[in-house]
């Protein structure tokens, strides 16, 4: 399922215009802008009960091997996001 497949399954399942539930899924998973996006910038946790869990993870700096060539790479720090499943989503699933 892609964006488009998921604004018209929004858009079905809310009864709104395909217009709104592009603008709701935006303002939800955008990037640059998105609820989830802003929250996970500012190291907050975004929790839905039996959805899951969308959190930020630091990486340490670490040395790593270029590939191509076996040279050692000294790989710098970084926030990265990280989800987890919830109880919900798995019992769902399975």
């Amino acid at each position: 399922m892609n964006k488009s497949d998921l604004v018209d399954a929004l858009a079905n399942a809310a009864g709104m215009s395909k217009a709104d539930a592009t603008r709701a899924v935006d303002a939800m998973f955008s990037p640059d802008s998105g609820i989830i996006a802003d929250a996970l910038k500012a190291n907050k946790r975004v929790q839905i009960t039996g959805f899951g869990t969308f959190e930020s993870k630091h990486r340490k700096a670490r040395q790593g091997r270029n590939p191509r060539t076996g040279e050692t790479i000294q790989i710098s720090a970084s926030n990265t996001p990280a989800f987890r499943a919830g109880k919900g989503l798995k019992g769902a699933i399975n």
